[in-house]
């Protein structure tokens, strides 16, 4: 399998991805969304619930986004994130509703879909069963499909400091795209990815999510 180190070349691998989740997961019943790569803080991905945020001469869709500065995680984890956004939309065709308090709190309902689909799924106050990462099972499955890292990630500290975090994933580093040298340490909350910097090892916990900051 060729680099994954093209944008457009990524785009099309996680449409491969989808199709394949798809299968295995959903018995091939989810039309394919529009899969889009753009920056979203504070989440590794989102699904839109507008069936036509999209609009084109053949049809409409609805989009699934993954995390523009998020790519550089094993690629478990990027797959974990796109069958997150996949279970939100087979429990929105399916009359399910999966999500409160603004879309945010993730419910039961959430959580049985995740785990019948391999995903491992840990509850926060804040955000409810949104905390999701492979099983072992999940693992097997990007074995058996040779799935491979993606090797190519957007800098986001120029836009919004590089903040990421919260559903869909399990805050894990894979590939690292190289870092400018720095005095500072930067902290990210695991649950809702908000960062901040220290200019020694500190331990340092997230107010709102009662979570204990690491640094990356």
């Amino acid at each position: 399998m060729k680099q994954m180190t093209s944008y457009n070349r990524v785009a099309g691998y996680l449409n491969k991805i989808f199709d394949l989740l798809n299968e295995e997961y959903f018995e091939s019943t989810l039309a394919r969304p529009t899969i889009t790569i753009q920056s979203t803080p504070r989440a590794y991905g989102h699904f839109s619930l507008s069936s036509d945020t999209w609009v084109s001469t053949i049809g409409n869709s609805h989009e699934i986004n993954i995390g523009a500065g998020t790519l550089a995680r094993p690629i478990e984890n990027i797959v974990a994130t796109l069958l997150h956004e996949m279970c939100h939309y087979y429990n929105f065709v399916n009359g399910i509703q999966d999500c409160s308090r603004g879309n945010t709190y993730h419910n039961k309902h959430f959580r049985e879909a995740a785990e019948a689909r391999d995903l491992h799924v840990e509850r926060s106050d804040k955000y409810g069963w949104s905390h999701t990462e492979p099983t072992e099972e999940l693992l097997d499955f990007v074995i058996n499909n040779q799935l491979t890292d993606i090797l190519i990630n957007r800098n986001e500290a120029n836009f919004y400091g590089g903040v990421f975090g919260g559903k869909g994933s399990d805050g894990s580093e894979g590939t690292q795209i190289p870092k400018k040298t720095s005095s500072s340490r930067k902290y990210i909350c695991p649950c809702c990815g908000l960062s901040v910097r220290a200019t020694k090892i500190v331990r340092i916990k997230c107010i709102d999510c009662d979570e204990e900051m690491v640094e990356c």
